[in-house]
């Protein structure tokens, strides 16, 4: 019922440009944080980008000034505009929904971002 669909991965080449979006659907996520997680292959999942119900953002320092999130509550999405993709970017990025206060969260299947010449 509750769905995370993650879509706007892709092939780009490095200084490029993508932006992901995360659409939820099943319930009222208004209370909910939303974020980015990425993992490339061999590593740990990190968090990438966070925001808020009320609007404060994270964002881990290595995508500091290139990355930005932002959301549309009326429509349950989050969205990950990247800019100026380097080749350490590569991953697969996975949409996340949780709860400000309650232990409910939600994860998406994950979308392939490569950032390669």
């Amino acid at each position: 019922q509750v769905q995370l669909v993650e879509s706007g991965g892709g092939l780009v080449q490095p200084g490029g440009s993508l932006r992901l979006s995360c659409a939820a659907s099943g319930s009222n996520f208004v209370s909910y944080a939303m974020g980015w997680y990425r993992q490339a292959p061999g590593k740990q999942r990190e968090l990438v980008a966070r925001i808020s119900s009320g609007g404060t953002t994270y964002y881990v320092d290595s995508v500091k000034g290139r990355f930005t999130i932002f959301r549309d509550v009326g429509k349950n999405t989050v969205y990950l505009q990247m800019n100026s993709l380097k080749p350490e970017d590569t991953a697969v990025y996975y949409c996340n929904a949780e709860h400000e206060w309650l232990n409910d969260y939600y994860w998406g299947q994950g979308t392939q971002v490569t950032v390669s010449s």
